[in-house]
């Protein structure tokens, strides 16, 4: 796992080692209640801390290898969408994380999401 303090200390550019670490976004606020109108999350490790009864977020597009963090923090359980065209899991087309919880979601194929939820 890179860790981007010794990525940058190596040399490289901060854009280099968000490129290689990722990069993270906090007070996002979830919206929506349809994966038409869901707030489009951008970065890999995300924490959603408001949003109301129904809300939720759309994964960026899948991508084999494709990682993405998800923390929710907003007091209300929030709904997870794929991209059109993907699932999650293999099959469903949403997922929901309860509130104080964490989903870790890998890109297993070109279409499919697949979940690692904790605490």
């Amino acid at each position: 796992m890179a860790i981007p303090s010794r990525v940058q200390a190596a040399g490289n550019s901060g854009l280099a080692t968000e490129s290689i670490c990722g990069n993270g976004t906090t007070g996002l606020v979830a919206t929506g209640t349809t994966i038409s109108d869901a707030l489009q999350l951008s970065a890999v490790y995300n924490t959603i801390t408001t949003s109301s009864s129904s809300t939720g977020v759309i994964l960026p597009p899948t991508e084999m290898g494709a990682m993405i963090g998800i923390r929710n923090d907003s007091g209300q359980t929030i709904t997870v969408y794929p991209k059109s065209g993907s699932t999650i899991n293999a099959a469903a087309t949403s997922l929901t994380i309860a509130t104080a919880k964490t989903v870790i979601m890998f890109a297993i194929s070109a279409t499919t999401w697949a979940s690692v939820q904790g605490a």
